[in-house]
């Protein structure tokens, strides 16, 4: 068609961007088929509850033994957060204010794996779970400052 002098004429499109489009298509189509749960029966549910598992694997292989118990330095870290995180409750001499005495006799145990579950996992009745607050190498740190505070008192 013509119209003063000016012509439209049938133009390719550069063949970069051609293979753009043409991989942008393929990978759509690709991710339809992979993401899609009733095409491919995926399901981040799926993702998760695999990664869970794996997780309370992790946890099953917790020590049962403080492996601080008599490690100068982390019982001087330990100290620190027992007096940020747990003095409130238990008192700086750990001889309880809300919380019970640490010093005395544990209603929930005194194995070293049974005062980890209380501080993890908390306790009803009033003790909060600092598991994922404190994480399992600065609890077992808390662990070793309260039994070696503990065991001074039983020695003195």
């Amino acid at each position: 068609m013509a119209f003063d002098d000016i012509r439209e004429e049938h133009n390719r499109i550069p063949r970069g961007w051609l293979l753009f489009y043409i991989g942008l298509i393929v990978w759509l189509i690709w991710y339809i088929f992979s993401y899609t749960p009733e095409i491919s029966g995926w399901s981040y549910y799926k993702v998760y509850e695999s990664k869970l598992e794996k997780t309370k694997k992790v946890q099953n292989v917790l020590p049962t033994e403080n492996p601080y118990e008599h490690n100068e330095k982390a019982i001087a870290e330990g100290k620190a957060i027992y007096l940020e995180n747990c003095s409130a409750c238990h008192g700086k001499n750990l001889k309880g204010v809300v919380g019970p005495d640490l010093t005395g006799h544990l209603k929930y145990g005194e194995t070293d794996d049974k005062k980890f579950q209380s501080i993890a996992q908390g306790r009803e009745g009033g003790m909060p779970p600092f598991g994922q607050q404190l994480g399992r190498d600065r609890i077992w740190k808390v662990l070793a400052y309260i039994d070696s505070v503990r065991e001074y008192g039983k020695s003195h």
